[in-house]
């Protein structure tokens, strides 16, 4: 039995002439599934009795079991969803009066480890199939127009900052990706597809020759120094190597810059030191500056991680710096935090198969000292 939520268009015509039926049919279902929300064939009125059929003895759409749906005061929407084995995923809808954004898991668990992520502290299970990532929106958009009343799409925005680094599963990604962007299901702009990832640098040129959205880089430290502990992939892909790659990147790009995501913790990367060094990164002298945004977003506190959100006031001061020397800098504004929804809070339930633990333990805590 075939999952149809894990064929992109193309695999879809190729499943349909499988079955004999030429590529319009496998057009005519991908709408269904994907614009109309359709679970049963029975409900898919304009395909032959004959395919329908068929259909049902060699195919299903199944979305992945919801467990649990929260509501946030702010109107934020978690969802946590059973993808089996004993591994659990979240999934968020954040609704702003000009957009609704969804931000969706790639992994059950991350294996990068950054210690102030509460993902990477649950360790990795799995990477996610392509109709386990897709079904995420596939329920969303479903549930959300049931519960608004409406037929028009509700989501307009998809980030890939869910549980995991999407880069690290990238073969079911680019298929999810397609899914999105394709004018027949979703339709999504590549503008509004963002993938973030903590710096996996061959794949970052790859997905800009295979399907170029906008690109979000986990940063987080301005040198390799303090960014080695903070993102232990720095360790294999250094800042240098990393900045090659976003440059390259621009070239396919939807955008034309790179967002340059910064949690803000107070004590370990948040002084007026780095301030100027996360300048000189991105502009360094005699170099190519690098068309950037960089977004500084409130550390979310979990007791596992030992660290403190920095003030208000020196994020303020941080952005004002950076601001000063030209570059595009904004804070995010929290939502979600009060159902652990918020950045950095996406911790699901995962059978971590990494020893996370006895890893952190061997490579110990971060360092607090300025640069």
């Amino acid at each position: 039995m075939q999952q149809l939520l894990d064929f992109d268009r193309a695999s879809m015509i190729e499943f349909c002439q499988g079955l004999g039926e030429k590529s319009f049919r496998a057009t005519q279902l991908f709408r269904w599934i994907h614009q109309k929300g359709a679970q049963n064939f029975d409900d898919m009125s304009d395909l032959a009795k004959s395919l329908r059929e068929q259909l049902k003895l060699k195919a299903f759409i199944q979305a992945n079991p919801l467990s649990k749906k929260l509501v946030s005061s702010d109107g934020t929407t978690k969802w946590l969803f059973d993808v089996g084995q004993g591994d659990f995923i979240e999934t968020v809808f954040i609704p702003e009066s000009d957009r609704g954004t969804l931000c969706v898991s790639s992994q059950a668990g991350c294996a990068v480890g950054c210690p102030f992520c509460s993902t990477g502290y649950q360790g990795f299970s799995r990477n996610l199939s392509t109709a386990e990532i897709i079904s995420q929106l596939w329920f969303a958009e479903r549930e959300l127009r049931l519960e608004h009343g409406v037929q028009e799409r509700v989501i307009s925005n998809v980030v890939m900052m869910g549980m995991g680094e999407p880069l690290q599963n990238y073969s079911a990604l680019v298929p999810a990706l397609k899914i999105m962007l394709d004018d027949h299901a979703y339709g999504l702009s590549k503008r509004r597809v963002t993938v973030s990832t903590s710096g996996v640098v061959p794949m970052i040129e790859r997905l800009g020759l295979d399907v170029p959205v906008a690109l979000a880089v986990s940063l987080h430290a301005p040198t390799d120094e303090l960014r080695d502990q903070l993102v232990p992939l720095n360790r294999k892909y250094p800042l240098k190597e990393l900045m090659q790659a976003c440059h390259g990147y621009l070239r396919y790009a939807p955008r034309d810059f790179i967002t340059f995501e910064y949690c803000m913790l107070e004590g370990v990367n948040d002084q007026v030191s780095h301030a100027h060094a996360l300048i000189d990164l991105l502009r360094p002298k005699g170099g190519v500056a690098m068309p950037s945004k960089i977004n500084l977003i409130p550390f979310n506190p979990f007791k596992e991680s030992g660290m403190k959100r920095s003030s208000a006031a020196q994020v303020n001061t941080f952005a004002q710096i950076v601001q000063e020397a030209g570059l595009v800098c904004t804070v995010r504004k929290t939502r979600g935090d009060d159902i652990d929804a918020a950045c950095g809070q996406l911790a699901g339930e995962v059978v971590d198969r990494t020893s996370v633990h006895e890893r952190r333990a061997r490579n110990g805590v971060i360092p607090i000292e300025p640069i």
